[in-house]
Formats: structure tokens, C-alpha cells, sequence
């Protein structure tokens, strides 16, 4: 049997203790990264993008009538707002994943928020609080649905109950018909919003250069009242060639189809906002590239890859 020389050995006894130190070093850091993983909503792509909730999404989650999030609602009346007409805010029920990004949505002419109230439950359980209103009178013009919109996004932010769950940098606006032409309005009066959705738009202003906001246009083949040759179609047109635009056009669809649940109208909301309000990008594969035509889909345009 060879006898190592002591200094050998103790070469020996000090390599072996510092490799052991090294691996113990190793384990524990990583033991340490898994717990900070494990502690953030979402892991490791939370962390990429604190702002991603919910699980990945499919086809399959975002046509459902409800996401993943079980959610609540609270009655806002007139009597104690100014600058809109109240409404019901709808939210996510769980605290656990943090704030929410929020969208407020107009009704139309003569209309209230009855009619818009499906988009409430549908949007909050995918992960945005939404707030639905009435407004000031049922025949309001764009450029005040406009100011009413913002009001209520301050309200939201600054005053509601639900508050605390609203992260006020992500906010976003929807409007049907006349709430759709202010939703046109707010985008350009507030070039901090993150989103905006007109449904079947409707505003004697046909240009809108000055829009920051990624703005998708909804309009539909069959509408009598705001014809897309006469609203939609100028509006997408004339909003800047350099912003995070689309337009999605109705098959077989009226000016009131955004006034029922409407699987398609559901769809690229939900993507939208997630994409462009939670700067989600597992949402960029409903998106880009362009939907095709097809039984619900008469026509979509719009700039791909996004950017922002």
C-alpha cells in the first residue's frame, strides 16, 4: 500500500473540504432561488412579467364564458360619484396574485349599462377588475362618454372599495356605440392607457392620428346605425401606422351585437387587454398572426408583430 506523503494529504483533506463547501454552497443557493420561485405568483415567468395572471391561456380558456378567477361584485350608485352616472364594478374575489389591471366600459346611446353588463363577469374572471356604467344622461355625445370614462377610471383608482386590487399604471377603456366614439376620445385625452376597445364605434370625428394607445377596432358587416365604410374602417385607417392597432370586423353581425355575449368579441377582448394591459405575450398567438376569415370573422387587419 502507497503512503502519501503528510503534506500530500493535507493537500488531499483541504481539496476535499472545499469541494464539499462548494456543493453545499450550490444546493443552498439553489434551495433559495426555488423558494423566491416559488413565492411569486407564476414562478419564474412571474418574475420575468409581475404582471401575468392566470394560467397559460388556450383557445379553450379564452372562448369560455368564464376564466380561471372566481369573482365579485359591488353597486356603485349615482347619488355618491360625480362625473358619470355610477355602475357595478366586477373584480377577481382572490388577493393571492396581487393587483389587477381594470377597463372601464360605456354603453351606447339611449342605452345603459345593462346593456354592456355581460362583458363584466367575462373579463373580471380572466383577471381585470371592470367597472360598467351608466352615464351622466342616456344621450350623451362621444367627447363627454369620453370625459365619463376617465372619471370613472379615477373613481376606480382613487375612491372605489376595490381600490387596493387595482394596479393604476394598467388601465384600459371599452365602449359600445357612442361609448365606442369615446372610447376614441378618452385614448386621446389620456395617452397613458394601456388599451382601448370601441365596439361598433360611432363619432362624426373620422380621424384619429393622435392616439397613443393600442386600440382595437370592432365593427360589423351588417351595421345599419355606425356603418364601418363610415366609422370603423376611417377610424382604424387614421390611427398612426406606428401604434399597436386591428381591426376586427363582425360576420353576419349588427350594430347591436355587442349588446349579447359574443364568443368572438369575447375573445380578441380578452387578448387584447392581456397582451397590451398585462404586457402578457402569451396572448401574442391570438393575435399575431392575423386572424383568418371565417364564419364569425368577416375581415381583421392590423400591425404584427406588436411592439409595445
Amino acid at each position: 500500500m502507497q503512503h502519501l506523503p503528510s503534506g500530500d494529504t493535507s493537500t488531499r483533506r483541504h481539496r476535499m473540504s472545499k469541494s464539499r463547501s462548494v456543493r453545499i454552497g450550490l444546493a443552498a443557493a439553489a434551495a433559495t432561488a426555488g423558494l423566491v420561485t416559488a413565492l411569486i405568483p407564476g414562478g419564474a415567468q412571474a418574475a420575468a412579467n409581475p404582471y401575468e395572471r392566470g394560467p397559460a391561456p388556450s383557445n379553450s380558456s379564452i372562448e369560455a364564458s368564464r376564466g380561471s378567477y372566481a369573482t365579485s361584485q359591488t353597486s356603485v350608485s349615482s347619488l355618491g360619484v360625480s362625473g358619470f352616472g355610477g355602475g357595478t364594478i366586477y373584480y377577481p374575489t382572490s388577493t393571492a396574485d396581487g393587483t389587477f389591471g381594470a377597463v372601464v366600459i360605456s354603453p351606447g346611446f339611449t342605452a345603459y349599462q345593462s346593456s354592456i353588463a355581460w362583458l363584466g363577469p367575462r373579463l373580471a374572471s380572466q383577471g381585470f377588475v371592470v367597472f360598467t356604467i351608466d352615464t351622466n344622461t342616456t344621450v350623451d355625445q362621444p367627447d363627454s362618454r369620453g370625459r365619463q370614462l376617465l372619471s370613472a377610471l379615477d373613481y376606480l383608482t382613487q375612491q372605489s372599495s376595490v381600490r387596493s386590487r387595482v394596479d393604476s399604471s394598467r388601465l384600459g377603456v371599452m365602449g359600445h356605440s357612442m361609448g365606442g366614439g369615446g372610447t376614441l376620445e378618452a385614448a386621446k385625452s389620456r395617452p397613458s392607457l394601456q388599451a382601448a376597445i370601441p365596439l361598433t364605434g360611432w363619432n362624426t370625428d373620422k380621424t384619429w392620428p393622435e392616439v397613443k394607445t393600442p386600440t382595437l377596432i370592432v365593427g360589423s358587416d351588417g351595421d345599419t346605425v355606425a356603418p364601418v365604410a363610415s366609422h370603423s374602417v376611417p377610424f382604424y385607417n387614421s390611427l398612426p401606422s406606428s401604434l399597436d392597432k386591428a381591426y376586427l370586423e363582425l360576420r353576419g353581425a349588427t350594430h347591436f351585437t355587442p349588446n349579447s355575449s359574443n364568443t368572438t368579441i369575447a375573445k380578441y377582448s380578452i387578448s387584447w387587454l392581456k397582451r397590451f394591459i398585462d404586457n402578457d405575450t402569451r396572448y401574442e398567438q391570438f393575435l399575431c398572426p392575423l386572424p383568418s376569415t371565417s364564419l364569425t370573422i368577416a375581415a381583421y387587419r392590423g400591425n404584427c408583430p406588436h411592439t409595445s
